[in-house]
């Protein structure tokens, strides 16, 4: 077993992003930290494109060396995870839900390789390190952003899979619409796979044909059946208005940046230890943040969104974590 050190001589820039709150740790380095990432799933896929952006980033600064295998099915992925380790990665990177087992074993075969996973669980020590997409703040926002805008009262909502990490989205995003329309109801469904539109399209018109005007898409395909029925739609972790145009009232953006670069500098200077990434995807990290389209969205409610936004950026309000499965309204 090849065995990788966290070596303290070099340091390298956690770069600040979104609202500028992470501070730059050390100065640039002058050898770049090795870094694989891992994915179930093709990096288009929204949710792993933005880890991948991320890395990208990192790597066109020169702060580390990456390489990536997408498309990893569960039974390869210990196997690849141990790869990575053995060829002298210093960081890996990743995605673990269904596998948790697994993973945290290999990372404990590796004590001195960094692990830093998407997992519905806590970290291990000493490197086993957990992150989320924690986008409850803004998924708040673009709820108010929808429940102002439905005339129906009735939203649809078409998921992956009811895990927490999706669930507390849905229910923040839920909160949010009744904040400004009490009377507004939900149509919830999980379509069972992290990607498949044309069953999350099919779900999604089933939902406008029970009366469901504004779409809540958690999933690929959800905003292609809003555009075709000429209905609202509200975008998830990716900005795809373009691809939609006159559609998607706004979106709540997930920005993995701070996530890595701490990680990375963590690496970098020697102090990576097992901790819960999790914080640095909130808007006060600049890990998460709303975009919305104020030629669809009237001044009036630019306004309140804005003013909570300012609310929550401030320590003055916390959006409720729920993440216990959403359920549509009888």
């Amino acid at each position: 077993m090849k065995t990788i050190g966290l070596i303290s001589r070099r340091l390298v820039l956690a770069a600040a992003v979104g609202f500028g709150v992470l501070a730059s740790a050390g100065a640039a380095t002058a050898e770049a930290i090795k870094v694989a990432a891992i994915y179930t799933l093709p990096v288009e896929q929204q949710w792993i494109s933005r880890i991948h952006k991320a890395l990208n980033t990192a790597a066109e600064r020169g702060d580390i060396e990456y390489v990536f295998s997408e498309n990893v099915a569960n039974t390869d992925y210990e196997r690849v995870m141990r790869e990575y380790a053995e060829q002298g990665m210093q960081l890996i990177v990743g995605e673990v839900f269904g596998l948790e087992r697994a993973a945290r074993k290999v990372a404990a075969d590796y004590p001195e390789t960094a692990f830093l996973m998407g997992s519905s669980f806590g970290p291990v020590a000493p490197n086993f390190s957990v992150f989320d997409n924690w986008i409850h703040e803004p998924s708040y926002l673009s709820g108010m952003v929808a429940g102002a805008a439905t005339e129906s009262n009735i939203i649809g909502m078409v998921g992956g899979y009811a895990i927490p990490e999706v669930n507390r989205l849905m229910h923040a995003f839920m909160d949010g619409a009744r904040e400004v329309n009490p009377d507004v109801k939900f149509i919830v469904n999980f379509i069972d796979s992290w990607y498949d539109p044309p069953k999350a399209k099919e779900s999604a018109f089933a939902m406008m044909d029970a009366g469901a005007d504004v779409m809540y898409a958690e999933r690929f395909g959800v905003s292609d059946a809003a555009m075709e029925r000429g209905v609202k739609a509200i975008g998830n972790v990716i900005d795809t208005a373009a691809d939609y145009p006159g559609t998607i009232l706004a979106s709540a953006i997930w920005h993995m940046e701070p996530t890595i670069d701490k990680a990375v500098a963590n690496v970098a200077n020697g102090t990576f230890e097992a901790a819960d990434y999790g914080q640095y995807s909130f808007m006060a990290y600049g890990g998460g943040s709303l975009v919305l389209d104020e030629s669809l969205v009237p001044a009036d409610v630019v306004e309140k969104v804005r003013a909570k936004e300012a609310e929550i950026m401030a320590g003055m309000f916390r959006v409720n974590v729920n993440d216990d499965r959403p359920v549509s309204d009888n």
